[in-house]
Order: C-alpha cells, then sequence, then structure tokens
C-alpha cells in the first residue's frame, strides 16, 4: 500500500525503512530540502539517520500533498512542538480511511494535550494509533530486535498498524490503553533528562535506580489520575522505554541531562544540538499537568527547576533525598 511519513527526522526515517522493507510505497516528507534531496537522491538521511542506507523505492519530498496523495497509511513523526503546525493543512489531502499512526513521543505545551488528540484534532474522522515502545531509531533501521505497542481504541486499526509494520526484526503489539502508553512515552524523557544529570554528576548507580523506580511511580500517578490503567506502566511503554532511555547510550535526553549534569546551561547544550530532545519541552508540559490535576511529581519538578530555573543541579537532587519521609507506597 501507500504509505506517507510526515517528518524526516531519526525516527520517521527508521519506519519508513521498515515500510519500505515490508514492500509497501513509502514517501517521506521533510521540512528540510538538504535531507529530502538526500533521501530522494542518495537514498541517505545523513543529517538525522547516519550511517543508513535506505531502500531506493522511497521517496523524498518537501510538498505534503505529494506525500499525502491516495496514502492508505500516514506516519506523523515530527517533533511534539511542531505537530499541529505541521499537519494544520494536511486534513484536505489525507484519505478519511487511512489510519494515522502517531510515532511522536510528548505532551503539547499549553494545551497540555496527548500527541493523539493533537492529531485528532487536527485530521478528524480519521482513526489514530498511537506508537510507542524502547526502541532507538538506529536500531530500528539496523533491523536489530526491537518490540513497540500499536494503541488505539479502534482495534481494526490498531491490528492494521501491527500488521504493516511488524517484521522479523520488528515485533508490534496491540493496546488498547491509548492515555497510558502515550503517557510512558512522553514522561520517560523528563526521568531520562534526570538520570543524565545524576550521571553527569557522578552520583552512582543507586542514585540511578532510585530516580528510575520513583520517576516510575510519578508517571503511575500522573497516569492513573488521567485515566490511565496501572498494568500499562509495567510493559514496554512504561518500564520499558524508562529504562532504554534512562541508560542507554543513544538516549539524546539522557545526553543533554548529562551535559547539564557536568556544568553547562540549558541553553549552552541545546545551541550545540540539532535534533530534538523531546525531555525538555514535555517536562514544562508535565509540570503544568501535574500542578491542574494535584499530583505530587517531585522529580519532574527538580528537573524543572534546573532547566528552567537555573537551580544548581546538585542541590535539586539534594532536596529529593531530603524531602520528608514517607511509605513507599503513598
Amino acid at each position: 500500500m501507500k504509505c506517507a511519513v510526515i517528518g524526516a527526522g531519526a525516527w520517521g526515517t527508521a519506519l519508513s525503512a521498515v515500510l519500505a522493507e515490508n514492500g509497501h510505497d513509502v514517501t517521506i516528507w521533510a521540512f528540510e530540502p538538504d535531507v529530502a534531496e538526500a533521501i530522494e537522491d542518495r537514498h541517505e538521511n545523513p543529517r538525522f539517520l547516519p550511517g543508513t542506507a535506505l531502500a531506493a523505492s522511497i521517496r523524498g519530498t518537501t510538498d505534503k500533498v505529494e506525500a499525502l496523495a491516495d496514502a492508505e497509511l500516514v506516519v506523523v513523526a515530527s517533533p511534539s512542538h511542531v505537530v499541529r503546525a505541521v499537519l494544520e493543512s494536511c486534513h484536505a489531502w489525507t484519505l478519511s480511511t487511512a489510519p494515522v499512526v502517531v510515532a511522536t513521543k510528548g505532551i503539547e505545551r499549553g494545551t497540555l494535550s496527548l500527541m493523539t488528540d493533537v492529531v485528532s484534532e487536527a485530521l478528524p474522522g480519521r482513526p489514530i494509533v498511537g506508537l510507542s515502545g524502547p526502541s532507538f531509531a538506529a536500531e530500528v533501521a539496523a533491523r536489530q530486535p526491537t518490540a513497540i505497542v500499536a494503541a488505539s481504541r479502534d482495534l481494526a486499526a490498531a491490528t492494521f498498524v501491527q500488521s504493516a509494520l511488524s517484521s522479523p526484526s520488528l515485533r508490534v503489539y496491540t493496546h488498547d490503553d491509548v492515555i497510558g502508553v502515550e503517557l510512558g512515552g512522553a514522561l520517560k524523557n523528563v526521568m531520562a533528562v534526570a538520570t543524565g544529570i545524576s550521571d553527569g554528576l557522578a552520583l552512582g548507580f543507586n542514585a540511578r535506580a532510585a530516580l528510575i523506580t520513583r520517576g516510575l511511580a510519578e508517571m503511575m500517578r500522573l497516569g492513573i489520575r488521567l485515566g490511565a490503567r496501572p498494568a500499562t506502566f509495567a510493559g514496554l511503554t512504561g518500564i520499558g522505554d524508562l529504562v532504554l532511555t534512562c541508560t542507554g547510550a543513544l538516549s539524546r535526553n539522557r545526553a543533554v541531562g548529562l551535559e547539564i549534569g557536568r556544568g553547562r546551561t540549558l541553553s549552552e547544550v541545546l545551541a550545540s544540538r540539532e535534533t530534538v530532545a523531546e525531555g525538555v519541552i514535555t517536562t514544562e508540559s508535565a509540570m503544568g499537568l501535574a500542578a491542574r490535576e494535584g499530583v505530587d511529581m517531585p522529580i519532574v519538578t527538580a528537573v524543572h527547576r534546573i532547566l528552567f530555573e537555573r537551580q544548581p543541579a546538585r542541590w535539586a537532587l539534594v532536596e529529593l533525598m531530603t524531602r520528608g519521609l514517607r511509605s513507599e507506597e503513598d
């Protein structure tokens, strides 16, 4: 079938490679003309996924009409802060029957909406499927074994996406807890920034384990308040993605935290990077959601203070350790 991938970052490019390998006709839309040209003419994306040879059948374009025309499956992989703007004019060009896969992990600034809700508003009436799970783009593109989740309230749409993406190296499970799956994928990026800061401060493996575990507790508290099921956070899109992003050397969010823990400012770190670390944006949105829902999220608060309130990283983590004593189950 014909597939359109909107967003030619590392993840969008990797998913394009999977779809093409599975025999689908893929056109990927890139915001950057040089990226579209490299995909179209040289069958590579050296800017965002260097070292990966792409199938010659994958088309690259900067024209959304060309990418979306007659597409039977649409994959949205743009950064969270531009998803709504990117899709604003796409409604007229997208088949009403085409399932839309939301591969972006994040929470929209201002509205505090999950990405599936943002896409549903931009492309009303389409079946929406959230895609999440522990998956570094480079490893997926290299055909290393990976398991992810396609979540939707429309089982037929989730099964459709599962079939389109599954391959010998990519195992896709279906799920119906869209809120839990999406929150897990978004909030784990904040926890990865926290563990990166801890590692940058050389606080040790004990501290890292504590941050991951207590971070999961925060994710669950907010998720349950918003209607997610607790068991979802024990799966691939919860603890699975959390562990990968907090410990993996390929994690952009952990890398940002690592540099901040070593003494650089957020502006210095971001100025030196082209790729988006979603955890920075999600920290602001998570703080907003926690305040709105009355949920205690001390790790998110600590990361926010370090990133946006210029609190020294070591002080913020000391404050975490000296909070009032309580039961682990609280």
